[in-house]
């Protein structure tokens, strides 16, 4: 009997360290699982040696299929590419620096065949990763879990199975700034969950810097929730209401009590409090009604998440 084929989806940026390593662990692992598989390396702008050893393991394995960008388009556009030409019955994205134990592959699968559409890996907390970062992490997935209309738990990672189903809805996603998982969350489905330990990256150097991440947190609050733009009118509302009890209390208190408790509040310092909270408000409103404005001219530009350059082993 034909075996079932099951789709590994890649996305690739200056892994050559990693990649015949990953490529050599990921075939290990599929001889002992039931399943014709396709690995789907996204080459996403790499300047390193990747792109020549992705098509050394292309022209020597069919089954290795190659994308190539024309240029670099971040992860969460190479993980979409991935998915838009996976085949498979299901789909797995792993990352290429090996934090994501390819052994746990079969876990992974059995989840599924048990009934789970979405498999999602989440990694236990490391001694070793920096304060900052684990604490950005979850303040993130907790801000999210509050405002967005999904739920995540804390340590969940892209390293995740998609059913076939899941892969042909996630399709139908327009927007150019997203979060894979984020997404993914969004749809539901049955899901499934398996914890792991990440392991060392083999250059030792993480790809996202804090600035980038920074960047991805605030583009996916922005796509996923409308509170902040509810929050601002809160805001107004609260200032403008703290502002009338304060003038009410300088009326009473200065000119009708003849200031019995001694304040001296002027006239224009009180004026100029005002203007400045006033001031402050305006601000807010008008940055994150940029954000949103922002977000709505890239949409409307309809340019291509991504450009292909070069593909190879894949029936268009």
């Amino acid at each position: 009997m034909k075996k079932r084929l099951f789709s590994v989806v890649v996305p690739v940026c200056n892994e050559a360290d990693s990649l015949e390593r990953l490529y050599r662990e990921l075939c290990t692992v599929f001889e002992s699982v039931p399943y014709e598989p396709e690995f789907i390396f996204v080459d996403d702008g790499s300047t390193d040696a990747s792109p020549h050893i992705l098509q050394q393991l292309s022209v020597g394995d069919t089954r290795v299929k190659y994308i190539q960008f024309s240029r670099n388009f971040g992860k969460e556009a190479a993980t979409s590419a991935g998915l838009s030409y996976a085949r498979g019955d299901a789909a797995l994205m792993i990352d290429a620096d090996l934090q994501h134990p390819p052994q746990l592959i079969p876990e992974f699968i059995e989840k599924w065949e048990e009934g789970a559409e979405i498999v999602v890996g989440i990694r236990r907390p490391r001694a070793a990763e920096s304060f900052l970062r684990r604490t950005g992490s979850r303040m993130f997935t907790a801000i999210m879990n509050m405002i967005g209309d999904s739920y995540a738990p804390q340590g969940s990672t892209d390293f995740r199975l998609l059913d076939a189903a899941i892969i042909k809805a996630f399709r139908a996603f327009t927007e150019r700034g997203r979060m894979t998982r984020a997404l993914i969350d969004w749809l539901g489905f049955k899901r499934a969950y398996i914890h792991f330990d990440a392991a060392e990256r083999s250059d030792g150097s993480a790809r996202y810097r804090y600035g980038g991440l920074a960047r991805l947190a605030l583009t996916t609050i922005v796509a996923h929730s409308r509170l902040p733009l509810r929050l601002a009118g809160y805001l107004g509302a609260l200032i403008i209401f703290l502002a009338g009890c304060l003038g009410l209390f300088v009326i009473i208190e200065q000119f009708m009590l003849g200031d019995p408790l001694h304040i001296e509040v002027s006239g224009t310092a009180m004026l100029a409090i005002m203007i400045l909270f006033l001031n402050g408000i305006v601000l807010v409103s008008l940055g994150l009604m940029s954000l949103y404005i922002g977000t709505i001219h890239e949409e409307t530009m309809h340019r291509p998440l991504f450009v292909v350059r070069r593909i190879l082993n894949i029936e268009e």
